[in-house]
């Protein structure tokens, strides 16, 4: 039975649809298209026989087939074999250059590209998976070879001549009981994972250290290594009680346009063994490191069982293991899976365990990505000197008279090197001829693809050069405007700190400050004033009383001048009362005629007289006869006198309405009330 070929098309298919969905729009290089897949890779490895182990001289569990495929027995039926196949499978008798040669050494050149690349060690406790991965001094495990390598790579393609700068920067961090814990720095504590805005994983606070050679990597490397957990058991003496993960990272620069940059992660992890605690017999802290060793492997296996059924959730977050593997498993890494197992019967169950795992992880799916970017070179400030800011003529005028009559045989030098820097075209002519035709063949590749390309570049040379002039000239000229424009405001600075008599007496084109708005206040509204009557009766038995007609008139008011000279006076128009006697004797009449004649609804028009009242006056006029007089009105019953006061105002003169087309007046010493006011130009209305 082919136990590694159980995963269906189906899962695969929906794997790869799902799993690095996320990663492929993170990518800067190639964001319109979808990132090809990459598989995760899975090498298996057989430790031999210990010495000294119980049944080191029995047959094995586990025989290798060819160098893709093993068969394992069957603990159901002990007369069939579990067949597995994966990418590599290297048998008792292979070494440490074998496994680094056929499994690790292709992916470190996917780090000089900008991609991720990373080396898991997977397996029961005591397999060898710290062996395969740190190794001894004579057989060097992967880390060191990967290293060596790696340097050696970023040595040749960062010398002089190339164009890109390589830089490499190593962490090396374990993570114990869910802590994450810094083995270049142990007394940082517990460090947390992040996740950046463009998806990747990074941890604040992390020790990071460069290296350009391997002495220095061992330098710092060696002295960390005796910094992780280890603790011994039953099965291992020295068993790892933490996951350690290497961290390297290859930053690349462009030294010439565009000034790209790249970076590439390499994780090397050496997890720790699943742990049976029967058999391992732990107890105390070794039973509580078991149990977080074991529940971040659960997770482990969680979240490849998700990636191969394509949930919608992966629990990365679950563990910090799975979290700092997120890139590793269905992320944006070229992984490599390296399984180890060992052939004595006692390890039967965690070695098909392990083997289950490996299968499962070989369907998943990763997208690799090239992790590059864009960076503008910032162009330093350039320093004019007096001479280059001034123009032709002003430079002539700055020079001294001797200098005109013996003339300066050297010619101004053009300020080549700040024009060249100013301008964002530079001169092609003194460029280096490989640049020009990359320049050139970027510009005919722009146009190709429908974009506006390099302007300048494929202009003739004569007119090429005469815009350059032209931009450097427009240059200089706004460095100039800035320097008179800084002078203006030198000169407007030291005036004000002048006196006001030698403000007075400077120059009418000196700037002067503008003149202060002024707020004027605005006038107060007419009111109409109604004086008691009292005091009108007063004033009309006064013998020096006038009378008046209302007409317009005019009030002065003293002003004073913008000379300080004598005040002038303005007029101000305003209202004064002024009524004539024969117009309110002729009114008096009207109302007379009204009472004595008027029907109730004719008396109605008149102010205070209701329907009541004038049923009142009409019935009494009926008995009594005509009124004599308007004082007469009191006699009529239902009519108190305070009535009477309010409505006439007894007074030696009523006023009178005017003839037709004529305006009422009304004398402002006689008492007339505003009732009989009103009652007066009601009737002038009607009348008209």
């Amino acid at each position: 039975m082919d136990a590694g070929r159980r995963g269906p098309l189906r899962r695969r298919g929906m794997a790869s649809a799902t799993s690095g969905a996320g990663r492929c729009r993170l990518s800067k290089v190639g964001a319109g298209r979808r990132p090809p897949p990459a598989r995760v890779r899975v090498a298996v490895r057989l430790r031999p026989f210990v010495d000294g182990t119980d049944g080191a001289g029995g047959p094995p569990c586990v025989r290798g087939l060819d160098s893709c495929s093993l068969e394992i027995a069957n603990w159901r039926n002990h007369q069939e074999t579990l067949k597995y196949q994966f990418d590599a499978f290297y048998g008792e008798k292979s070494s440490q250059q074998d496994i680094y040669a056929g499994s690790v050494q292709p992916i470190l050149r996917h780090l000089l590209e900008g991609q991720n690349a990373s080396v898991l060690a997977y397996g029961p406790t005591g397999a060898g998976k710290t062996h395969t991965m740190l190794g001894s001094p004579e057989q060097p495990g992967v880390i060191p070879r990967a290293l060596m390598d790696l340097l050696q790579l970023t040595r040749e393609e960062g010398g002089e001549g190339r164009p890109w700068a390589l830089s490499v920067t190593m962490s090396y961090l374990e993570i114990y009981q869910e802590k994450v814990l810094d083995l270049l720095d142990p007394a940082s504590g517990d460090l947390v994972i992040r996740e950046d805005c463009r998806g990747n994983i990074l941890i604040p606070g992390l020790t990071q250290k460069p290296i350009t050679s391997f002495a220095e990597f061992e330098q710092h490397f060696l002295p960390a290594s005796r910094n992780r957990t280890v603790g011994a058991t039953r099965l291992n003496q020295r068993s790892s009680r933490s996951h350690a993960v290497l961290l390297v990272k290859v930053e690349q620069r462009e030294r010439l346009a565009p000034f790209r940059q790249r970076e590439g992660k390499l994780y090397l992890i050496d997890l720790a063994g699943s742990e049976d605690n029967r058999r391992t017999g732990n107890k105390g802290l070794r039973l509580k490191e078991s149990g977080a060793i074991n529940s971040s492997l659960f997770v482990l296996g969680k979240v490849v069982d998700a990636l191969n059924q394509g949930l919608p959730r992966v629990p990365y977050r679950d563990s910090k293991l799975t979290r700092l593997l997120q890139d590793s498993l269905g992320g944006s890494a070229h992984s490599i899976l390296i399984a180890n197992i060992a052939p004595e019967r006692r390890f039967y169950l965690d070695t098909v365990s392990a083997l289950n795992f490996a299968a499962r992880s070989k369907e998943v799916i990763n997208r690799p990505f090239t992790n590059e970017s864009l960076q503008l070179r910032v162009l330093a400030p350039v320093k004019l000197s007096q001479k280059e800011l001034l123009g032709p003529s002003e430079a002539k005028r700055a020079r001294g008279p001797e200098e005109e009559e013996t003339g300066s045989p050297e010619p101004p030098a053009a300020p080549a090197s700040a024009s060249q820097e100013l301008s964002p075209l530079q001169k092609l002519s003194s460029m280096d001829p490989a640049v020009l035709e990359r320049l050139l063949s970027l510009d005919r590749l722009l146009g190709s693809q429908g974009s506006q390309g390099t302007h300048g570049l494929n202009t003739p040379r004569r007119e090429r050069m005469v815009l350059m002039k032209t931009m450097e000239e427009k240059d200089l000229e706004i460095e100039r405007l800035k320097i008179k424009q800084k002078e203006l405001e030198a000169k407007v600075l030291a005036q004000e700190a002048v006196d006001p008599k030698e403000k007075e007496n400077s120059s009418p084109t000196m700037l002067r400050p503008l003149a202060r708005r002024t707020v004027t206040v605005a006038k107060p509204l007419k009111k109409a004033v109604v004086m008691p009557l009292q005091l009108i009766q007063e004033q009309a038995a006064s013998p020096n009383a006038e009378i008046h007609i209302l007409k317009k008139k005019g009030r002065k008011r003293k002003l004073e001048s913008l000379d300080a000279s004598e005040p002038e006076e303005k007029a101000e128009d305003c209202w004064e009362l002024q009524i004539s006697p024969e117009l309110l004797a002729h009114g008096r009449q009207k109302i007379l005629d009204l009472l004595n004649e008027g029907s109730a609804r004719d008396l109605r028009s008149l102010q205070r007289i209701g329907q009541k009242k004038a049923q009142l006056i009409v019935g009494w006029r009926e008995l009594h006869g005509p009124f004599s007089q308007v004082e007469d009105l009191e006699r009529v019953e239902g009519i108190s006198g305070k009535q009477m006061e309010s409505f006439l105002k007894v007074s030696p003169a009523w006023p009178l309405l005017p003839g037709p087309g004529a305006a009422p007046s009304f004398n402002a010493a006689l008492p007339c009330p505003p009732v009989v006011q009103a009652n007066i130009l009601g009737l002038a209305a009607s009348q008209r």
